[in-house]
Formats: structure tokens, C-alpha cells, sequence
């Protein structure tokens, strides 16, 4: 595996779509993961952390409507839709259930590209995660994203422009372990030429703001060897 590369798990029942789909991201410098039906998309979801999914209405085992119920349960991650279907009010209910854009077959794979590349960007520029106002252990730690707060037990706390990112990227996806690298890269800028552990620093200035005891963290978890993630049954 390219380290470095997006990787986007594409998810259809007819294999000439899968494979020219997957052989275009190839080629467009994307890493490709492919399943034929929702059941293994959904273990492959798990098991890969894809940056994108291209996901068929129309699956065998598991349909395309429950598979993005489920990714949009514990993840932000872009989803296209794609569907033989047409109907304005098919569209509107594949949008609903967390779809971020629809994709009627035929398609052209410039186009589908094009529509991955967009939602790529818009990805990347914005670390909001699944809901705007979120809080966990009877409010101990509340978050506002559209209001840019945090409050600990009731009562705001001050975050640097770092640690909010640094937080918000974690909530984005809430099972997903962060390497420091790209913890790096979305708070400090993928041009920083710094140390590494800079980011360490960050992070525990953050948990010194949000958890009770920083010697055993509830809310921003280590993982040894990796980098981070958010608390799990939290």
C-alpha cells in the first residue's frame, strides 16, 4: 500500500462497473478497494478506514441504503451514491440517510471522478463531524461547532486554533486511529517541516482542558506506536 493515497472503497454487484471504476482510481492515483455486495462492504469499511465510498443502491446480502445507514452511524466519510434509479424522490431519500452526492447510471468516469475530487476537497477543508452539538457523560464535555465552543462541566474552556482542529478531526471519525503524521497535516498544514511529536505537545495541552485525569485520558485515547483516537463507549 502507497502511503499517502487516498484510499476509496468501491462497492457494486456488476463487476465491469467495479473494475473500470477501480482501474480509473488507479490510474487517477487513488487506492482502490472493491466489494460486490453490502455485507462485505461493510467489513471491508471497517477493516480498510476509506477516505471515500462509491456505493450501488441495488446490493445483494446487505442493501446500499442500510450500508450508508450504517457507515453514517460512526463516520463522516463521504459517500456517492450510485443508482439505476432516477425518480427526484429516490434521490432525496438516498440524500437523507447520508449520502452526499448521487451518481445515475450509465455514468461517465470523468464524471464520477469529478464528483470524487470535489468531495475529497471539501473533506479536507472541513473537520466537522456527524453533528454540531454533541456531549458525552451527562454533559462533562460539550462541544458547539457551529458556535466554536467547548465547555467542561458546565463551563467554557479556551482552545487554541490547533487544539480545536485537533479535536474536531477526531470527532470527525470516532473509530478511526490517527497517525501524527496526519494529525499533523490537518491542524498545522501539510507545508509544516516541524518535529513529528509537535503534535504531542497539542495533545496534551487539549487533555489538560477536557479530561479529568491526564494520566488516564476518557476522551482522547493513545494508541502506542500509531497516534490517537476519540474515546470508544464513551
Amino acid at each position: 500500500m502507497s502511503e499517502g493515497k487516498k484510499k476509496i472503497l468501491v462497492v457494486d454487484d456488476e463487476p465491469k462497473i467495479v473494475e473500470a471504476v477501480a482501474a480509473y482510481l488507479e490510474k487517477s492515483g487513488y487506492e482502490s478497494f472493491v466489494a460486490y455486495d453490502g455485507e462485505k462492504a461493510l467489513t471491508l469499511f471497517q477493516n480498510v478506514s476509506p477516505d471515500l465510498v462509491v456505493l450501488d443502491l441495488m446490493l445483494p446480502k446487505v442493501s446500499g441504503e442500510d450500508v450508508c445507514r450504517h457507515i453514517r452511524k460512526n463516520s463522516r466519510v463521504p459517500i456517492i451514491m450510485l443508482t439505476a434509479k432516477v425518480s427526484e424522490e429516490e434521490k432525496i431519500t438516498g440524500l437523507n440517510i447520508g449520502a452526499d452526492d448521487y451518481v445515475t447510471k450509465p455514468f461517465s468516469p470523468r464524471e464520477l471522478m469529478a464528483r470524487i475530487n470535489s468531495l475529497l476537497r471539501r473533506a479536507d477543508e472541513g473537520v466537522s463531524p456527524l453533528f454540531h452539538v454533541m456531549s458525552w457523560n451527562n454533559n462533562d464535555l460539550e462541544i458547539d461547532l457551529n458556535a466554536y465552543t467547548v465547555k467542561k462541566a458546565g463551563k467554557e474552556v479556551s482552545l487554541t486554533k490547533i487544539e480545536f482542529k485537533l479535536l474536531c478531526a477526531l470527532l470527525k471519525y470516532p473509530k478511526k486511529t490517527f497517525t501524527r503524521e496526519e494529525l499533523i497535516e490537518i491542524a498545522l498544514g501539510s507545508d509544516y517541516d516541524g518535529f513529528e511529536r509537535t503534535i504531542d505537545s497539542h495533545v496534551k495541552n487539549l487533555r489538560s482542558k477536557i479530561e479529568d485525569d491526564t494520566t488516564e485520558p476518557k476522551y482522547i485515547l493513545t494508541i502506542r506506536g500509531i497516534g490517537y483516537k476519540f474515546g470508544e463507549n464513551l
